[in-house]
């Protein structure tokens, strides 16, 4: 027997993205065409709902009449030796590629270029993400031949599942000797949600077959400065900051009103310079919506979230369903969101704690479609018209005027500097431990920027230092950077203040 004979198929696949449903009719689609087929499941880490990586060899049953005996087929594909690779995620693909699955004289690759990100990218407190660009560049080269386009796209149009995506690509491919018809027979006999999967076959085939290229996302809308009074004040703007500028208008008018964007408008109005502009108003509208329970509640109980999740769990019409949220706001969470004044003694106060904090112990189970849970959210975002006067407005506001001042300073005389003190808002995110985290470690960047701002190479220490703060929870590389710049007896012990601090 030949080895040209066999045909050796790998697919990678997500928990939950019907991987198994794929193999299954690769199998029967062989078996019912005269191929002998020979199916493994290989699990993997469970890095994003768990990684399976399925094993497929097809032997036409001719060539086992012809010789007279069966072939030993592999459990496991090889390096170097497969002939067709399905992938339903873009780092799957390239994670196929650099353990020698796809190989450029012999593999087509098959892969959807949509993103499901992995723990290690969320985990990150910069921007984790692996590099698509840089992951696309290498399937390319390694690929014999390359079917890559957004499968996740193809399921919302179709309300199916990736796997019969991938199942048309395959068959548009012409990687497999087998008619569309035959491949569309296997899913009629498989008598799941016939109707549905074939519609996302017949997108994965027109992408496959005729090199479809799914559009970009629409681009945001465009708003007329006429629509607006605030907007007619940016429209002198350099265009890159006009645009997020826009978007900051935007974000806080829907996260407050329009007198906290005017807010918003008049802070930047002492930045010129296009690149400091840029920066300080993409970080400024970022912190200036602050998450909290207030906005939490608020975007759980709109109609966009309900509808989008009903388009994701493909709702029938007239069907009812019902979503749980956990919900688990701590102490901190309910003084910050109290008056100033009441919130700072409560938090202050261990017989306050004593007593309400027992209510914060244990997340809670609320469903934002009963009246209910829909009730008790809106309550709780109605509260929007006293967040002005909250403790958490009143932290981040400081913290919030003391950064500007600090960009302000050093904007003529050291713009690298001030360029660089407007980039460190970007170590502030999340909530609970994660936002301390951050704040701390802005804290102390803030803390050396006031005491050590005349240095030399000052710009480039602070780069360095919130790339640092960046890497990870313990810190370890960004302390030993900060005590080693510092000369202050008390920063060294990690005692930092600066204006802002709370």
């Amino acid at each position: 027997m030949t080895k040209s004979n066999r045909i050796s198929i790998a697919i990678a696949a997500l928990g939950g993205q019907g991987g198994g449903v794929l193999s299954g009719w690769v199998v029967d689609l062989a078996e019912a065409n005269g191929y002998l087929a020979q199916y493994t499941a290989i699990a993997g880490v469970a890095q994003r709902t768990g990684a399976t990586i399925y094993a497929i060899e097809l032997f036409p049953e001719e060539q086992i009449k012809k010789h007279g005996s069966e072939p030993v087929l592999s459990l496991m594909p090889i390096a170097g030796d497969v002939d067709i690779c399905l992938s339903s995620e873009l780092i799957e693909a390239g994670r196929a590629v650099n353990r020698g699955i796809v190989t450029a004289d012999k593999t087509t690759l098959i892969a959807s270029d949509h993103r499901v990100y992995a723990i290690g990218e969320k985990e990150q407190m910069g921007d984790g993400r692996i590099d698509s660009d840089a992951v696309r560049d290498a399937i390319k080269k390694a690929a014999k031949k390359l079917i890559l386009f957004n499968m996740d796209e193809m399921v919302l149009k179709s309300g199916s599942v990736i796997s019969s995506v991938l199942f048309g690509a395959l068959a548009g491919s012409g990687a497999l000797p087998f008619s569309r018809e035959k491949f569309e027979e296997t899913i009629k006999k498989s008598g799941r949600a016939v109707n549905t999967n074939l519609a996302g076959f017949d997108l994965g085939y027109q992408n496959a077959k005729g090199s479809v290229s799914v559009s970009e996302a629409p681009c945001a809308q465009e708003f007329s400065s006429k629509s607006s009074p605030l907007l007619e004040r940016i429209e002198n703007m350099p265009d890159e900051a006009r645009a997020i500028v826009t978007y900051g208008l935007h974000r806080l008018v829907d996260y407050q009103d329009a007198d906290y964007a005017e807010l918003y408008l008049s802070r930047l109005d002492d930045f010129k310079e296009q690149m400091l502009l840029s920066d300080v108003a993409r970080h400024l509208a970022l912190w200036m919506g602050f998450e909290d329970i207030i906005r939490v509640a608020d975007l759980k109980t709109r109609v966009q979230r309900s509808e989008k999740i009903a388009s994701e769990i493909r709702v029938s019409e007239n069907q009812i369903w019902y979503g749980h949220d956990y919900f688990h706001p701590r102490y901190a969470e309910f003084t910050d969101t109290l008056p100033a004044s009441l919130g700072r003694m409560m938090a202050r106060s261990s017989i306050a704690k004593s007593i309400f904090s027992p209510f914060f112990s244990k997340g809670r189970i609320i469903r934002p479609k009963t009246i209910f849970g829909y009730l008790i959210l809106r309550s709780v975002a109605g509260l929007r018209f006293m967040r002005k006067k909250s403790l958490r407005y009143h932290t981040e506001n400081k913290r919030i005027i003391s950064w500007l001042d600090l960009v302000k300073k050093y904007a003529d005389d050291n713009p690298a500097l001030a360029l660089e003190i407007a980039r460190c808002p970007r170590l502030i995110k999340g909530y609970g431990e994660t936002h301390a985290r951050g704040i701390n470690r802005f804290s102390a960047i803030m803390a050396y920027v006031e005491k050590n701002g005349d240095a030399k190479g000052i710009a480039e220490k602070i780069a360095e230092l919130r790339d640092a703060a960046l890497l990870g929870e313990k810190g370890t590389e960004f302390n030993h950077i900060l005590e080693k710049g510092m000369t202050d007896h008390a920063q060294q012990k990690g005692e930092f203040t600066w204006a802002g601090s709370s």
